[in-house]
């Protein structure tokens, strides 16, 4: 029998690259999570992690298991809330941006809706602004929203990358007078952080496609109707990234922010806690 606590520690050392990190996470002492790495270790026979860098690595055998104990921890944590809560849990008002709805993250909201059938979960996509407006307002009870690196308040933050992108079957002229946009309405971070940046450089813009659809801004891009800036998660086959070579610098740094209303409820916190570890899991497989 695999001890889940073993297994909690282990997912934490990797995803946080360190024994330090990784005990704030499951608040316990770095020599306690260090001596749980090993009494796992000792168990299974193999070495799982590769101590030798900077950050604390995987080895082959820890690839292997860090899928299974993800699920693990996930199914014990699911009968944990099945068999603990009442027979109703009010309800979790959720805001997202698109980029995000439009991925893994619609699973992982569709599993922890259906392990609670007391709990109605109200999930909205929206740009960044609206989000934080309305949990400011009291209208949303939790948000994962995009913002200028370096914010204050947050449950988790996670740098983000993002890219200016153009098609790779039909490439813009980038040399063009007005450069062609292609965004998400007014109140777009990533619009915003566009139009300074061609400003700066001299540049005249114009915007070729508006879209509320991450969909169609993707569409947009391949089909060589103009630039925009995505996140990588967003970035497709058919589109191609540019650099400052190609005459677009890097933009500024962004951020995923995880920020909860002061009131949250338990079942909010639970759901935040769910959400944190998929950002967790998404920034490890990106570095």
């Amino acid at each position: 029998m695999l001890d889940l606590e073993l297994l909690r520690s282990f997912v934490a050392v990797v995803d946080a690259g360190g024994f330090t990190r990784a005990g704030e996470r499951v608040h316990r002492t770095q020599s306690t999570v260090s001596q749980q790495i090993k009494r796992l270790e000792d168990d299974l026979g193999q070495q799982l992690l590769d101590r030798s860098g900077k950050d604390v690595t995987p080895t082959d055998a820890g690839e292997r298991l860090l899928s299974y104990a993800r699920r693990l921890l996930s199914l014990a944590e699911e009968a944990r809330d099945v068999l603990g809560r009442p027979s109703s849990e009010g309800a979790v008002r959720l805001g997202i941006n698109e980029d995000f709805a439009a991925y893994r993250l619609t699973k992982l909201l569709a599993s922890f809706a259906r392990a609670r059938p007391g709990l109605r979960l109200d999930v909205r996509a929206d740009q960044s602004i609206y989000l934080r407006r309305d949990l400011e307002r009291g209208e949303l009870d939790l948000a994962l929203l995009k913002r200028a690196a370096g914010g204050k308040d947050g449950i988790g933050v996670w740098p983000e990358r993002v890219h200016w992108v153009d098609s790779r079957s039909h490439p813009c002229n980038a040399k063009a007078d007005s450069v062609p946009l292609i965004f998400f309405p007014t109140g777009c971070l990533y619009r915003t952080r566009a139009i300074h940046a061609i400003e700066a450089a001299g540049r005249r813009w114009h915007m070729a496609y508006t879209s509320s659809s991450l969909a169609g801004i993707q569409a947009a891009v391949a089909a060589g109707l103009g630039l925009s800036i995505l996140p990588e998660i967003a970035i497709q086959a058919d589109h191609r990234t540019l650099s400052a070579r190609d005459g677009f610098a890097p933009i500024d740094k962004t951020e995923v922010a995880l920020v909860a209303s002061p009131n949250a409820n338990p079942a909010t916190l639970r759901l935040a806690q769910r959400l944190a570890e998929f950002c967790d899991a998404l920034q490890a497989k990106a570095a």
